[in-house]
């Protein structure tokens, strides 16, 4: 069985859901059905981040991996693939969750920005 291509599979999945948190938010100022998919992704991203949580999505790709003769890694997929390309050394606990409310400030930014407009249209 080629567990190494369906691993990369899970690994391009993750990939986009990741991307889907952090940006969907913005999908939805021109598609705004899009909120019913990204407001859930975006509350999942932010349980697993704050609560230090590993997606379902990481194990999965590691047994994969595993199954197919790879080597796996340790952590998680944020940790893995993200952290050494977003985060520089020392990045403290504290910064970490500055950035994460950013993310959802932003996000909440952006639905405040929906709501308003479709309350406006309405009155």
């Amino acid at each position: 069985m080629p567990f190494g291509l369906f691993a990369d599979a899970v690994l391009v999945l993750h990939l986009g859901f990741v991307a889907f948190v952090l940006g969907g938010g913005l999908l939805v100022l021109r598609w705004p059905a899009i909120a019913w998919l990204h407001v859930p992704a975006a509350a999942w991203g932010a349980i697993i981040e704050y609560a230090g949580l590993l997606c379902p999505l990481t194990p999965l790709e590691g047994g994969l991996r595993a199954r197919g003769g790879q080597a796996g890694y340790s952590g998680g997929f944020v940790e893995h693939y993200v952290t050494a390309a977003l985060y520089p050394d020392g990045l403290t606990r504290r910064a970490q969750i500055v950035l994460g409310t950013l993310v959802l400030a932003i996000n909440l930014t952006v639905y405040a920005h929906v709501l308003a407009e479709r309350w406006w249209r309405r009155s």
